[in-house]
């Protein structure tokens, strides 16, 4: 049941500065300033580059959001800021962060695209950018990792399977699916510029005997095959109706009779307005992208159906979908 938002409640949804705070320390890369032990804001200036003044603000902020600790006249990191947005640690994720503020700008277009429906942009920032595209996917990946065998076991797979990761990025969920399950195989198609990423990703798994690597444009190239499992996980919203319609269709070819295809994204409900998350996502998208869109679990369904799978169901709300080849 829906609740009112107080007025102090709908003021909060309206501020972005803590956000463009966050962005802007990690632009500077602030927090691996900081790195090792506490530091004034003269010293922390000397190191990234900036007037201390106006960086004391910044720093006493930080503090106030507990991102920071201050004693005396010295900055400190949080453990939390020293666990994820310190460079040098295992488990940084920064790079994610560089990317929502590469994105600002689009969002401050998002009053002309409403009223107009011209999007900002014409390419995808990794498209701009391919060093933080790949940065990104190295964050995604590690991410992702805690995910992935719990898909992996959900889909209940058995036997000589051969997995086809469709835009499978870093290669997360085919080295997952294949440390669950002994006996998969798998192939990754992806763009050369990724697959560099994947390649690194695989061979640290140890999993080169078991994971191949396909390069190519998915929408225009051939997929190898056949394949027992097909999945596309996160990479419909990127594209049009008409291109996934297709895209899914093409994939039925290549796989083999009795093959499934896994379709996993973020998808709408069918009135539109849930889950929360993702309806914002759906504003991401329009903004920062030249024509992706969020669709609905329907849509993903009917796709799966015209392009000829039966048994079609939805395996996850909002989130998994599947289809079999007789």
């Amino acid at each position: 049941m829906s609740r009112e938002f107080s007025l102090a409640e709908i003021f909060q949804l309206g501020y972005y500065w803590e956000t463009k705070i966050l962005l802007t320390a990690v632009k500077l890369d602030l927090f691996s300033a900081l790195d090792g032990k506490p530091k004034t804001a003269k010293e922390v200036a000397g190191r990234i580059g900036a007037h201390e003044p106006t960086l004391t603000l910044l720093l006493n902020a930080l503090v106030a959001l507990r991102l920071l600790t201050k004693e005396g006249d010295s900055y400190g990191n949080s453990p939390a800021a020293e666990k994820h947005l310190v460079r040098q640690s295992s488990q940084y994720i920064g790079h994610l962060l560089v990317l929502h503020d590469a994105e600002w700008n689009n969002w401050g277009k998002l009053e002309e695209t409403i009223r107009t429906g011209h999007r900002p942009v014409d390419r995808h920032v990794f498209e701009t950018d391919p060093e933080l595209g790949s940065n990104v996917l190295a964050v995604l990946h590690r991410i992702g990792q805690q995910s992935g065998p719990d898909l992996a076991k959900r889909l209940k797979l058995s036997g000589r399977e051969r997995l086809l990761d469709l835009g499978g990025g870093a290669g997360t969920n085919a080295i997952a699916f294949c440390q669950v399950y002994p006996e998969l195989t798998a192939t990754v198609f992806d763009l050369p510029a990724t697959l560099r990423l994947t390649e690194k990703t695989v061979k640290e798994a140890g999993l080169e005997s078991r994971i191949a690597l396909r390069p190519g444009d998915f929408n225009r190239d051939a997929l190898g095959g056949p394949y027992d499992v097909a999945l596309m996980s996160d990479i419909l919203h990127y594209q049009t109706f008409e291109s996934n319609a297709a895209l899914v269709g093409k994939v039925f070819t290549h796989l083999a009779p009795g093959g499934r295809l896994v379709i996993k994204d973020r998808f709408l409900d069918e009135a539109g307005t849930g889950p929360a998350w993702t309806t914002a996502f759906a504003i991401h998208i329009l903004v920062n992208t030249q024509q992706g869109g969020c669709y609905r679990t329907g849509d993903a369904m009917s796709w799966l159906t015209k392009g000829g799978f039966t048994s079609v169901t939805e395996l996850e709300k909002t989130a998994v979908v599947q289809g079999m080849k007789q």
